[in-house]
């Protein structure tokens, strides 16, 4: 087990409440053995890989072909490098939450946290954010992130037709409604809020949400359950049939949160194991599938460069 790291234990405010969380009645059911077995030594592989890299050890990593040589995320998604850029930059903001959320928004939706260096915060005020509109028009393309940019057909007949005018002039207007929303709630599931929230969106921006409300988990644990049903991604899904295809996804997750893998080295707070909840394995369905179709020929080969961690 490794404790979480100094520079990451008051980065986020949720760390205590994932120790011993507040967990949905257990599901029985029957899964494939033989795929949680592999999937089990790929989680433990891939956190002592984070281990090592911690800690400056020198390379290689792991015997392991597919997991040297490639890029997969993290199994505690908190120590990505992105999230953590994320929550160390808007660190001051978090006595003010419809700020904080429309800023974390901000981040998300451009997929490129250095936009804030750059341009600075969004916030209420229409003049303001028209100056930071200024500041964004102007910069040198690309300007946002390459991962998960949404596609300019779901703005295009809006009254905010280009991701520019969006995400400076709809998000403050429609996030403070939202804000008010999740401040209502008490441990809600991922899966509920977001529904909530994409009626009162208006655009069909599942994924991004869901970044935003794991994010939010993160730092109001009050609000968010993580450990509730979670919207299982379609890189996910192949994983969640694997281990048993007559079963909803969402339950397997919720079926997988009480699951003990063999031999993990779990993160710690205060020598206190940081249960793995449904979003962290969503994702690690997700990166078992790239795992697994690597193994076998196929699949988007992004290939493992250097190891760089955001410094706080």
């Amino acid at each position: 087990m490794y404790e979480i790291p100094k520079n990451l234990k008051n980065l986020y405010r949720h760390w205590q409440n994932h120790v011993n969380p507040i967990l949905p009645e257990k599901i029985n059911i029957v899964c494939n053995k033989k795929i949680l077995r592999k999937i089990d030594l790929f989680i433990k592989k891939r956190m002592e890989i984070w281990h090592k890299k911690k800690f400056r050890k020198s390379p290689p990593y792991t015997s392991d072909p597919i997991i040297s040589k490639y890029r997969f995320c993290n199994i505690y998604r908190e120590l990505d490098r992105q999230t953590i850029q994320i929550h160390y930059f808007l660190g001051n903001l978090r006595n003010n939450f419809p700020l904080w959320l429309l800023n974390v928004a901000f981040c998300r939706f451009t997929c490129n946290p250095d936009i804030i260096l750059k341009i600075g915060f969004l916030n209420f005020n229409k003049k303001h954010n028209q100056k930071i509109y200024e500041k964004l028009i102007k910069l040198p393309r690309p300007k946002f992130g390459s991962a998960y940019v949404f596609p300019i057909s779901i703005i295009l007949k809006s009254d905010y037709p280009t991701r520019e005018k969006f995400l400076c002039f709809y998000l403050p207007k429609i996030i403070s409604k939202i804000a008010k929303l999740i401040q209502d709630q008490n441990k809600i599931s991922i899966s509920e809020c977001l529904n909530k929230i994409i009626f009162i969106f208006k655009f069909n921006f599942k994924f991004h949400w869901t970044e935003i409300l794991i994010d939010v988990a993160y730092q109001y644990p009050k609000f968010i359950n993580l450990y509730g049903k979670f919207p299982i991604g379609p890189g996910s899904i192949p994983t969640m049939k694997l281990l048993n295809k007559k079963i909803d996804p969402e339950n397997i997750a919720l079926f997988l949160i009480n699951h003990k893998p063999r031999n993990f080295p779990y993160l710690t707070y205060n020598n206190k194991p940081i249960i793995l909840s449904t979003e962290n394995w969503e994702g690690i369905g997700c990166e078992f599938r790239k795992y697994s179709n690597l193994k076998n020929g196929t699949g988007r080969k992004r290939k493992y460069t250097a190891f760089h961690e955001w410094q706080i």
